[in-house]
């Protein structure tokens, strides 16, 4: 679901009144623009082509995969599991995925086939039981499907405590002397409940001004 304006101006009421460092943070840089994905296949399929590459090389890939799978749809990557199941590890290497990568695809095209992991419904499960659905598939971590309930369910509250993004901006804009540990973490974000998303988004843009 897309992040609707009605919760976003719930949230930004509630961080506002709930957390000063939040309020002076969300002066500092704006309205709130983040925007949800609606494919969620695709979107998991591009989490794992961008792992430990540059947001410049991951769009060269999936333009290749684009090629390859025909999954050109109005300008934007989109893939189906059953279109990508047909292909091969190597095959997919010659669009520039790496082979552990390719074998991440396929085991997450696999798993999305036979519904183990069943993307059409994982929006009916609240997040740890989604989180955990995830994780089923080699190569998607925590902090992966934290992103994509994030960013593709549209959940308002998932707190990734392990994004080095989040723990730099903590420690910077609560004036902290070492980056923050989980516990830390957790407790500074307490007042953000339960819009921790939102306080995370207005974080990782707090790091570009």
């Amino acid at each position: 679901m897309p992040f609707s304006a009605q919760h976003i101006k719930a949230a930004r009421l509630h961080l506002q009144k709930n957390d000063p460092v939040m309020k002076r943070l969300l002066k500092r840089v704006g309205p709130f623009t983040g925007k949800t994905t609606r494919h969620r296949f695709s979107t998991l399929v591009k989490s794992i082509v961008s792992q430990q590459i540059s947001t410049v090389a991951a769009r060269t890939i999936q333009g290749r995969l684009s090629d390859l799978v025909n999954a050109q749809a109005q300008g934007n990557f989109k893939v189906e599991p059953e279109d990508l199941a047909k292909f091969s590890v190597e095959q997919l290497r010659e669009a520039g995925v790496s082979k552990q990568k390719a074998t991440y695809m396929l085991d997450l095209a696999a798993k999305v086939n036979d519904q183990t992991v069943d993307l059409a419904r994982i929006h009916r499960l609240d997040d740890e039981d989604a989180i955990a659905v995830l994780t089923k598939v080699k190569g998607i971590g925590r902090w992966t499907a934290q992103m994509f309930l994030m960013f593709c369910l549209g959940r308002m509250d998932i707190l990734p405590v392990d994004d080095l993004g989040i723990k730099n901006a903590i420690a910077s804009a609560y004036q902290l002397e070492e980056i923050p540990d989980r516990e830390t973490i957790q407790t500074i974000a307490q007042p953000w409940r339960p819009y921790a998303s939102v306080a995370s988004w207005y974080l990782w843009r707090s790091t570009e001004l």
